[in-house]
């Protein structure tokens, strides 16, 4: 199973230069989840590059997720534990990884599913969290 952070929701909505390397991580065959943190960070971060209201930029979110077969895992109280414990080894001010919340949760939801993460940046590369990308 793969977690697809909100920062790889960004880059392939956007088009970014690696867009299409995350999409190909997808598309070989292995079930994928995201959180609705994920759509809520995805869907500012859209929304803000794109200069749209928060609301369009969500409805691109969901049917992006849809049409990539992107399931969407609940957040519950067990996951808001792990995410506390995520922050005391990789948080801000805490580990190079500099995990913000939004991340603690990615990584808590990643781990309870015993999911490799799909992500764009440094931060998860810092953590003991396995990568669904085979590359850097």
């Amino acid at each position: 199973m793969i977690y697809v952070d909100a920062s790889a929701i960004v880059a392939m909505i956007l088009g970014e230069p690696d867009a299409a390397d995350l999409a190909s991580t997808l598309d070989e065959g292995e079930s994928a989840i995201t959180s609705p943190l994920a759509i809520y960070e995805a869907s500012l971060a859209i929304a803000r590059v794109n200069a749209i209201p928060a609301a369009i930029a969500r409805d691109e979110v969901h049917l992006t997720l849809s049409r990539m077969s992107i399931a969407v895992a609940p957040i519950d109280e067990g996951q808001g534990h792990v995410a506390v414990s995520v922050f005391d080894r990789f948080g801000k001010g805490r580990h190079p990884a500099a995990l913000n919340m939004g991340d603690c949760f990615a990584y808590a939801c990643a781990a309870v599913h015993d999911a490799r993460i799909l992500f764009k940046g440094q931060d998860f590369s810092q953590t003991d969290l396995p990568s669904a990308r085979s590359g850097p």
